[in-house]
């Protein structure tokens, strides 16, 4: 399989997402390539926008529904939502879809802070593989996978995004890493 630059596919997320945007959506990164994502798109919004858009971070770990099985494969990283969810449009931003099961622990969380007006989800990549009915509702790509697959995304030292595939020792739907 030949991969496509995730660069490309940030620029079909861009152009999904921008006519999605109002002064009242703010975005939430998923970490940690949602949040690399949402970082990359915020930047792009507000120069093109010309307004402010809220933003907010989440670590899905300590809400997943299998956490007694997974555990945490790294440090959870802290939750950091600065804005007021009610009533508020949140676009959820993610790196690789699968399972479903990171969307709803996310969700879950963020119904801690209040109650949201409308939730979307935006990810970079749709691996296919859904096993609650959760589904994204913008991709830059759909690339279904084999169950033994992974898609691993990973940024390096100049912030550029790169993607290979793996082979699945886990459940993971990817896995994201800084190089």
């Amino acid at each position: 399989m030949t991969l496509p630059d995730p660069e490309d596919l940030l620029d079909a997320l861009y152009a999904q997402l921008k006519p999605r945007v109002t002064a009242e959506t703010a975005l939430v990164g998923i970490y940690t390539g949602g949040v690399w994502l949402m970082e990359k798109l915020l930047a792009r919004l507000r120069a093109e926008l010309g307004y402010t858009i809220d933003s907010g971070k989440l670590d899905a770990a300590m809400y997943r529904d299998d956490y007694t099985r997974r555990g945490l494969k790294s440090a959870a990283q802290p939750a950091f939502i600065p804005f007021d969810v009610n009533g508020r449009h949140l676009i959820l931003i993610d790196d690789i879809f699968y399972t479903g099961r990171t969307t709803r622990a996310v969700m879950n969380e963020l119904f801690d802070y209040g109650r949201p007006a409308k939730i979307e989800l935006a990810v970079l990549i749709n691996r296919g593989g859904a096993q609650l009915p959760i589904r994204p509702d913008i991709s830059g790509a759909d690339l279904p996978l084999q169950a033994e697959q992974a898609f691993e995304l990973s940024m390096n030292t100049q912030g550029r995004l790169q993607l290979r595939l793996t082979s699945a020792a886990t459940e993971s739907s990817g896995a994201a890493r800084h190089v």
